[in-house]
Parts: C-alpha cells; sequence; structure tokens
C-alpha cells in the first residue's frame, strides 16, 4: 500500500512530494499538467526562482525527485478516491488503480473571468491577477482594472504602490453608493460603460475599447476573477468549502475525514501566491509523516 497519494502538480503538491520522499514516504504525485500558472510567461516572489518560468520550475522540482527512490510520479488525471477502512482506493482517467493510506489534495483553483471580450487573449501577459507576484513588471505603467467591483476597489488601492496611473473598468455595472464614496474617497477614475474591445498585439494590451466610442489607452492591468475548486473530489468525500472557498481544515491541512489532507489553493483560496501554497504542501506533508508515524507506519527506501 502506498503510503500517501498527492494529487495536483502545482508548487503545493511539489513541495509535499518533496517533503514525504525525504522522510522515506512512498508516495504517488499524479499530475495531470493542468496548472493554472502555465499561461504566465514567469512566476515571481519565489525566493531564489524569481522570474522562473512555470514550466522551469516544474522541471527542476521533478529533477530533484530523482535522488528519492521512494517517490513516483505519474501524469494521469484522478478521477475518483473512495474512502476505505485502512485508507483510501484512488482511479485515474488512465484506468489506473491503488490503495493509499493517506490522500493529500493540491488540486488548485480555476478562474471564473468577467464577460469581458478577448480577455484572455491578454491575460497572463499584460493582464494579471496578483499584484504581488507581478506589479513590479507594470510599475508606473498606465493599468486597467477588471471584475468583482468590490474586489477590485480592494486591488487599486494596493496597485497604488506600483502605479498611480489607474482605470477601473466596471463594464456596465453601476456602482453602490458606498462604492462611488469609496472611489472618490481614494481618488479613482472610472468607467462604467460596457467594454467592446481590447486591444493590443500579441498578448499585450495597448487600448481599451467601451461601447460609448471612448478609447482609452492602457499597457497593462489586472483582473479579480471568480476563484472556484478546480476539482470535486474533496466534496465528493464530505468535505465542506470554507467562507474563501477553500475546503474546512485545520491550520496543516488536516481535513475531518482521517488521512485526507488539502494544501495550497485547495485549502486556502487567497492570497493565490507560489510560495505559500508551496509552504502549505509542506506543512500538510509533515502532518501526514506524524500521522503515520504515530500509526506505527514507519518510511522506508524501498
Amino acid at each position: 500500500m502506498i503510503d500517501c497519494t498527492v494529487v495536483g502538480g502545482g508548487p503545493a503538491g511539489l513541495n509535499a512530494t518533496l517533503v514525504l520522499g525525504r522522510a522515506r514516504r512512498n508516495v504517488v504525485l499524479v499530475d495531470s499538467d493542468e496548472a493554472r500558472n502555465k499561461i504566465t510567461d514567469a512566476s515571481h516572489g519565489f525566493i531564489t526562482r524569481d522570474g522562473v518560468k512555470p514550466a522551469e520550475f516544474r522541471a527542476i522540482a521533478h529533477q530533484e525527485f530523482s535522488q528519492y527512490p521512494t517517490i513516483q510520479t505519474l501524469k494521469d488525471k484522478v478521477v475518483e478516491i473512495t474512502k476505505e477502512k485502512n485508507g483510501f482506493l484512488v482511479k485515474t482517467e488512465m484506468k489506473k488503480q491503488w490503495a493509499t493510506r493517506k490522500v493529500i489534495l493540491a488540486t488548485g483553483v480555476k478562474e471564473k473571468f468577467p464577460n469581458i471580450p478577448n480577455l484572455r487573449d491578454f491575460y497572463g501577459t499584460s493582464i494579471f491577477n496578483c499584484p504581488y507576484c507581478d506589479g513590479w513588471e507594470v510599475r508606473d505603467q498606465p493599468l486597467a482594472l477588471f471584475g468583482i467591483i468590490d474586489y477590485t476597489l480592494h486591488t487599486a488601492k494596493i496597485l497604488r504602490n506600483w502605479s498611480q496611473n489607474l482605470v477601473i473598468f466596471t463594464n456596465g455595472e453601476e456602482l453602490t453608493k458606498s462604492q462611488a464614496k469609496e472611489i472618490q474617497k481614494n481618488e479613482l477614475r472610472v468607467e462604467t460603460s460596457p467594454i467592446r474591445l481590447l486591444i493590443g498585439k500579441e498578448g499585450k494590451l495597448q487600448k481599451i475599447e467601451l461601447e460609448n466610442g471612448n478609447i482609452i489607452e492602457r499597457v497593462g492591468g489586472f483582473v479579480t476573477p471568480e476563484l472556484v475548486q478546480a476539482s470535486e473530489l474533496g466534496t465528493r468525500l464530505g468535505i465542506k468549502l470554507n467562507d474563501t472557498g477553500g475546503h474546512h481544515s485545520d491550520e496543516v491541512g488536516k481535513t475531518k475525514i482521517h488521512g485526507l489532507f488539502v494544501a495550497g489553493e485547495a485549502s486556502n483560496v487567497y492570497p493565490a501566491q507560489l510560495i505559500i501554497a508551496a509552504a502549505s504542501g509542506a506543512e500538510a506533508a509533515m502532518a501526514v509523516n506524524v500521522e503515520l508515524t504515530h500509526e506505527g507506519i514507519l518510511g522506508s527506501d524501498k
């Protein structure tokens, strides 16, 4: 029986796998290669890896796995996890199955974008989600902000550390009195007309054309999409979602189902940064190792 199956090969899943391998645990990492940050040119804010390309980040991790004989990696997708007496039964899209004592779900989230024409043509290249990840690269530039207005207002206030030249686009949504007051208080510019088209080349935003005929020059921006769990594996097992949209768990990712842990954005949706997700994966892995040890199951290099 496998000691632990890690579902998801983002930073949380990768770090969980590394920690378990170093703890001499038989661990299987199942990665469907559907990482949310695949479309970005570079990832930032991770010490010693600032500016690394997402594919390179993953390649380095898999190279590091090679020195630990108890780590197995599988390019596949977990489609079913069943709770059993001594653990779980894992089934994959490629018709593989195995028994595992513990499971770490590091399946991440997916984005629901606002209804803005051709937004995805620019997302990851000049329109981003996280100021801490990409704010430095667009510092002092004319920026646009899109998405849920309350979240966008919060982002705008933070973004003023990087650029004072900001325009909030509500895409036809009217402001509430409290939102209008907040905008006036912070001296923010707002355009309420629906967006007709984003204009640019090769993912680089240049202009925003509105339905009222106005064309506003912007070279980049930030969007606050709704983030939802990318997988239903946890909820199918009976884990409810918390107020942030993550699975209910304790501070190390332990859920109410014995042997089931969550890490990264499967646990805490915000803030969505690589280094925080990786730390969450390490915490969950250590908790798994402690639980296995308390159950009298020791690690092995075989």
